[in-house]
């Protein structure tokens, strides 16, 4: 029988034991193919359990059935041990409920699929936190935790996840659920195995904190209290499944400081580990300068360091902040380090503190770019013999020719590492490395594993590390718990190869065929999709940090629609398991809103927006595409016609009657309103203000222009400018062209309540880089006026001609209608795409060539030619120049030093552009908006319209409640008078329709309005 056709057959009779969802589809098999690890195993069905009778149903039907059952949390174990072939609980969709909090017992009740961050926030009043914290604690876990025995940076002072665990309730492998603690007659047959033990547990178990591989037997000792439920902890679900765990809690330190430590080298740093010690600190993390090298070429900068080329990350607490600062000057005082930093600044230190964060994700590729792999990345040492174990390690890796980026938790003697090893084109070479990697780490009288488990990367590795007999004890400890090997087979007990079910080995190759240069993977899209490591940061939730990546899946909720479920799915595609016009394919990437976050958030690297641009390339190539396509799709070259006739198409597209069976038809939301065209393009204003070979500046043309209705609040008609007493004067002119010079000096500050006043001084040629030249007419720049600023709002480019003007630069516009392809390339039409970048090309080239900027309005316009002209015309020159020469406005005015207005006590709230985050940022707009004194509220993630995306029939009920996410909350709860800000078309757009607000553009705001 077909495998699909069984799984859903299989699917079909669990349904009938449980009132959970329980999917068999191809796509969501292939979105739990894989973890973190380089394992891939497909699973025959994913369960979601509601409660426990889901999971005690789920259990007993396996059984039955013979089938194996894998839990699974976050789905970030870089050890393979969250993957399974038969049936797959995901904890974490519904049974994330933290089941009370007792504030004077100092202990939490959660369930198994409660994130760990959710857990941290509930406690904070309470002034209690749970220990450890990994770096993933923003997606991980507790049962998560607990199946692995988490650590984090702040298990020096408060523990791993055994040291917290009180009591756990789970469903062994017989289907029988127990509550474990301290009495060993809970599992029938465990206090004889003790006994039996004994010797095992005390000579080989337990040796340092760190030694996490194996079963941690050494907690049933007597003389640790018979401590069963700390035993069960990192057992990784091959004994039973977590139905409810009581954890310890600490008390919140009073202050914290964070010092930074430079060393010469890692190594040194590791050897210098017990002077550290001495200074009772709470977290010790080591950092090695490849690994910020990454980060800084990544994210572009990161903060200041000491010098040195290995960096200990020492945080010191205390009752006050000075006892907290005193510690800190103690330990710089007394540790070997050449230089340090001392960091009090709460800001500063999270700036610090991401570098390790985003390691785990950014140590995905080496120094040189290439794939860099989990399965060494997790061994651990005593910490006095970690200097000479990285000395060693280091001689290793170059013998196998292999390299990767080190961090980790140097205070206990863990480190992490990942390695370009070949497991693509030799799996029996990387086999060998890991066993050479345990030899040496045995001699150290380490760990296979120091936090992460031993999966299916390292449990073969087991017989390197123990003796026949603990291995045995650990087969009787499985035994008592899961007789018929269920419960994660493969795992710990008769464990599969290390180099069986690799997910990369013997990858083909898969050049893309839609036009993407896909650079840094070589033009391979195989390897592109396979950036995805699987950490799952996409999984986060951001709107309180400041991401924006994956905002259907902060929506739904849904794996499928996180970046790391729709990478599974595609890695399906390239391994020619499914087709690209598979129905897997469309359903993984249809609520993917080519936001392009994912680009820049995504440690990894994985840009989803292209992914799915090849993917739609390839899947309608030759064939008819959606009606959405060809509208939406091409929706400049519709504007282009509907902006000749504006009164006509606004007439049109006001009457429901008329306009929803139309959008309908064409496949556009009926709900959507149709927004409405300007009277005027602002490319027949330019024309009219005497275009590009006017000889007086705009400012001056508009005073006796019909135009002066575009800038109402901005530019007074001259019967008003008389009466005007407020604010500064017109830009002075040049007698000889009337054109606007820079101001030598600075001017006074305008006033900024005359709502007649063109804000904002005139350049200070001493701050500028130089100012423009007297001759102002050579200073040229060029504005892009994209399809929807011309279209729908020309007031926001006129708005920019007049603060450009006011630097003495002449403003000139393409001679021709240009376009950067954007809605071509998000419906995947590469080739359209590509003949509009190419006719762009010859229309702004020779201009770029001579130096002068370009400077656009729409962001999503300016990223994609940022970032996509290069991608889709790799082999043109001209591409890349023109690309280097675009500039935001607020870029250009921050490059020129210009001076905004002052408005002390107003208010904003903004909402940034997906696509400028994810390829330029915000920096510029920010700093912009400081200097003018306002209270800013800046909104993190998207506004949900994205373009063509939330116009598309289908998308409006998920396109609502990802405006839900930040957009509409803010806008609810703004004080009178505040102001929305919005560069981009779509968040407008989207703020009208839904919160009946306009927002306007940052020039607009920046002259007055």
């Amino acid at each position: 029988m077909d495998d699909n056709r069984s799984a859903e057959l299989l699917a079909t009779a669990l349904r009938g034991r449980v009132a959970c969802t329980v999917d068999a589809s191809v796509r969501r098999r292939a979105e739990y193919s894989a973890d973190a690890s380089n394992y891939r195993v497909r699973p025959t069905v994913v369960v979601f359990p509601r409660d426990d009778a889901d999971v005690a149903a789920t259990v007993s039907f396996a059984r039955e059935r013979g089938l194996p059952v894998t839990a699974r949390g976050g789905g970030t174990s870089v050890a393979g041990n969250a993957v399974g072939s038969g049936i797959v609980l995901d904890f974490s969709r519904h049974m994330r409920v933290v089941r009370a909090v007792d504030p004077e017992a100092r202990t939490a009740v959660v369930q198994p699929g409660v994130v760990l961050a959710d857990l941290q926030r509930q406690l904070r009043a309470s002034g209690l936190r749970f220990g450890p914290d990994p770096s993933t604690q923003d997606r991980c876990t507790l049962g998560g935790m607990i199946g692995n025995n988490a650590c984090g940076p702040h298990a020096l002072a408060w523990g791993r996840t055994s040291d917290t665990v009180r009591k756990l309730r789970v469903v062994d492998g017989t289907g029988v659920e127990r509550v474990l603690a301290t009495d060993l007659t809970a599992v029938p047959g465990l206090a004889e195995f003790t006994t039996a033990q004994l010797a095992v547990m005390r000579t080989e178990l337990g040796r340092f904190d760190r030694q996490a591989s194996g079963y941690g037997l050494e907690h049933l000792l007597p003389e640790r209290g018979s401590a069963l439920a700390k035993a069960f902890v990192g057992s990784e679900g091959t004994c039973g499944l977590l139905l409810e765990a009581e954890v310890a809690l600490t008390p919140l330190p009073g202050a914290t400081v964070l010092t930074v430590l430079g060393y010469p080298d890692i190594a040194t740093a590791a050897d210098d580990i017990a002077a550290v010690i001495r200074c009772a600190p709470i977290a010790v993390e080591g950092i090695d300068a490849g690994l910020v090298d990454r980060v800084r070429a990544h994210r572009g900068t990161v903060p200041e360091l000491p010098r040195g080329r290995g960096w200990l990350f020492v945080e010191t607490a205390g009752d006050t902040a000075a006892e907290a600062l005193a510690r800190a000057e103690r330990l710089c005082r007394e540790a070997g380090a050449v230089d340090h930093r001392i960091v009090t600044d709460p800001g500063a230190t999270s700036a610090l503190w991401r570098i390790r964060a985003d390691g785990a994700g950014l140590a995905g590729r080496t120094p040189s770019g290439e794939p860099a792999w989990p399965g060494w990345e997790d061994a651990a040492v005593p910490p006095a013999r970690l200097g000479a174990y990285l000395r060693e390690f280091a001689t290793l890796t170059g013998e196998y020719g292999v390299s990767g980026l080190l961090y980790g938790h140097i205070g206990d003697g863990c480190i992490h590492v990942r390695l370009d090893l070949p497991i693509i084109d030799a799996p029996q070479r990387f086999r060998s490395f890991l066993f050479d990697a345990a030899e040496l780490v045995v001699r150290h009288g380490g760990s296979l594993s120091g936090e992460h488990g031993d999966g299916r990367a390292r449990s073969e590795l087991l017989e390197v590390m123990y003796s026949p007999a603990a291995r045995a004890a650990f087969a009787g400890f499985k035994a008592l718990f899961d007789p018929d090997h269920l419960l994660n087979p493969g795992v710990l007990v008769a464990p599969s190869p290390v180099d069986a079910d690799l997910r990369v080995a013997g990858l083909p190759r898969m050049p893309t065929v839609g036009g993407f240069a896909l650079a840094e993977d070589a033009g391979d899209l195989s390897t592109a999709v396979h950036r995805c490591v699987g950490i799952g940061k996409c999984r986060a939730d951001t709107r309180g940090s400041g991401g924006f990546m994956c905002p259907s899946y902060l929506a739904t909720a849904d794996e499928k629609d996180t970046t790391r479920g729709r990478a599974r799915v595609l890695q399906e595609v390239v391994r020619g398991e499914l087709d690209w016009r598979a129905p897997a394919v469309e359903d993984s990437l249809d609520l993917c809103l080519s936001c392009k976050a994912c680009a820049s958030d995504c440690p990894a690297g994985v840009d989803m927006a292209t992914y799915k641009s090849e993917a739609l390339h390839r899947r309608y190539q030759g064939r008819p595409r959606p009606l959405d396509h060809y509208v939406l799709g091409r929706l400049p070259s519709w504007l282009a016609v509907a902006q000749r006739f504006p009164r006509l198409a606004n007439a049109l597209a006001a009457r429901p009657s008329l306009r929803r069976p139309a959008m309908r038809a064409v496949g556009i939301d009926p709900g959507r309103e149709a927004p409405r065209l300007a009277p005027t393009p602002f490319g027949r204003v330019w024309a009219d203000l005497g275009g590009n070979d006017r000889t007086v500046p705009a400012a001056t043309a508009l005073r006796t222009s019909p135009h002066r209705h575009l800038l109402p609040k901005l530019w007074p008609p001259p019967e008003q400018a008389a009466n005007a007493t407020s604010g500064p004067p017109a830009p002075p002119t040049d007698t000889s062209a009337g054109w606007p010079t820079a101001t030598p000096s600075p001017a006074p500050a305008p006033a900024t309540d005359s709502p007649s006043a063109i804000s904002g001084s005139p350049v200070d040629a001493r701050r500028s880089r130089g100012g423009p030249p007297a001759d102002a007419r050579s200073r040229e720049v060029l504005l892009w006026v994209d399809s929807f600023t011309d279209t729908f709002d020309p007031a926001n480019a006129l708005a920019a001609v007049l603060l450009i003007e006011q630097l003495g630069y002449r403003v000139r516009i393409p001679q021709r209608r240009v376009c950067c392809g954007l809605t071509w390339i998000t419906t995947g039409q590469l080739d359209g795409a590509r003949k509009r970048l190419r006719a762009t090309l010859d229309a702004v080239a020779e201009h770029a060539a001579a130096g002068a900027a370009i400077i656009g309005l729409e962001p999503s316009c300016t990223a994609a030619l940022r970032a996509d002209l290069p991608e889709l015309l790799p082999d043109d020159p001209r591409a890349a120049e023109v690309a280097g020469a675009v500039r935001t406005l607020a870029e250009f005015l921050v490059d020129q030093r210009w001076r905004p207005p002052r408005r002390d006590g107003a208010s904003v709230v903004v909402q940034p552009h997906c696509h400028q985050h994810a390829v330029g940022g915000f920096a510029a707009e920010r700093a912009l908006l400081a200097e003018m004194g306002v209270t800013v509220q800046e909104l993190a993630g998207c506004c949900g319209l994205a373009g063509n995306w939330g116009m598309q029939r289908g998308h409006y009920e998920v396109s609502v409640a990802v405006a839900e996410n930040a957009l509409l909350p803010a806008l609810r709860t703004a004080s009178e008078g505040t102001t929305f800000l919005a560069d981009g078309f779509s968040c407008r757009t989207q703020a009208n329709q839904l919160a009946a607000v306009d927002g306007i553009p940052l020039a607009t705001y920046l002259l007055g309005g």
